[in-house]
């Protein structure tokens, strides 16, 4: 196989999809205690980040996932000052989470180190925020650090994992969401990647079923497009503990942001609170 012949090919048996794309070759592979990582180059996405044979991201369009997993989630808390990621290995989540001034110290806590190394090789401009005197970069179980976690200590929780299997099975299930819930202060939110709602309704339901269990009241689903995710349409869920959460968000601050995004805006997310009908229907919303 040739370069200009040569594809990456993912095949996502769940939703009885494919995604593709054109290499111009492999950069780089590493084994490491938890997960196969590789990197290769492509002719129009940038380089991509594969985990176990699955897409993780592209150059071109990690921007969708890491500000939609961020900003909704901070300016719908009032005032979001000590953040914690579960995952994020990549450091594109604690990038867009730092952007916003008034938080004063965000806990990156991913169990393998190896994802981090590789991105501040091959995607340096994720990584900008490493070095932020809020920054606390951690390479342990997620799973035992929210269990450890003070009670009462966190604004928000930010679980920026893989699919649910592997490392990643133990951050979708209900003893999880209970020491997130613990940890949460009282107007506290937790945020997930929750699947693509076209395909996988079934499993944002399942989450936020153990999420109610785990004590969260009232939860929101947003969609937005991930051209390298099955499907090519993804979401996440928030989750919050007072059950008369309506999830406005602090839109005059949204408006006024004094950073860049290529995807989020304030009318975006005015928008994204009006969930699809068939959407809002699969998931009980009125």
């Amino acid at each position: 196989m040739t370069a200009t012949d040569a594809w990456f090919i993912e095949h996502f048996q769940p939703t009885g999809s494919a995604i593709g794309f054109r290499l111009k070759g492999k950069l780089d592979q590493v084994q490491s205690p938890f997960q196969k990582i590789e990197i290769y180059d492509s002719t129009d996405w940038g380089k991509l980040m594969v985990i176990d044979g699955a897409m993780m991201l592209t150059s071109r369009d990690n921007f969708f996932y890491h500000e939609m997993i961020s900003h909704p989630v901070l300016f719908t808390h009032p005032d979001p000052r000590r953040v914690v990621i579960i995952g994020g290995g990549d450091c594109g989540t604690l990038r867009e989470v730092l952007k916003h001034p008034g938080v004063e110290s965000a806990t990156q806590c991913d169990i393998d180190e190896q994802v981090t190394r590789m991105a501040e090789k091959y995607f340096p401009e994720l990584c900008q925020s490493n070095d932020d005197a809020r920054a606390e970069l951690l390479f342990d179980d997620g799973l035992a650090y929210m269990a450890n976690c003070p009670a009462g200590s966190v604004d928000v929780v930010i679980v920026d994992s893989t699919d649910p299997v592997g490392p990643a099975e133990g951050l979708f299930n209900k003893a999880f969401f209970e020491s997130c819930f613990r940890a949460l202060k009282p107007d506290g939110l937790l945020v997930q990647q929750s699947e693509s709602p076209l395909a996988l309704l079934e499993l944002i339901r399942d989450m936020r079923a153990e999420m109610g269990k785990a004590g969260f009241k009232a939860f929101k689903t947003l969609p937005f497009p991930q051209p390298c995710y099955p499907t090519g349409w993804w979401s996440v869920t928030i989750a919050a503990k007072d059950a008369a959460a309506d999830f406005a968000f602090r839109q005059a601050d949204a408006l006024a942001k004094g950073f860049d995004t290529l995807y989020y805006t304030a009318p975006l997310h005015t928008g994204l609170l009006v969930s699809p009908p068939f959407v809002a229907r699969a998931l009980g919303e009125t």
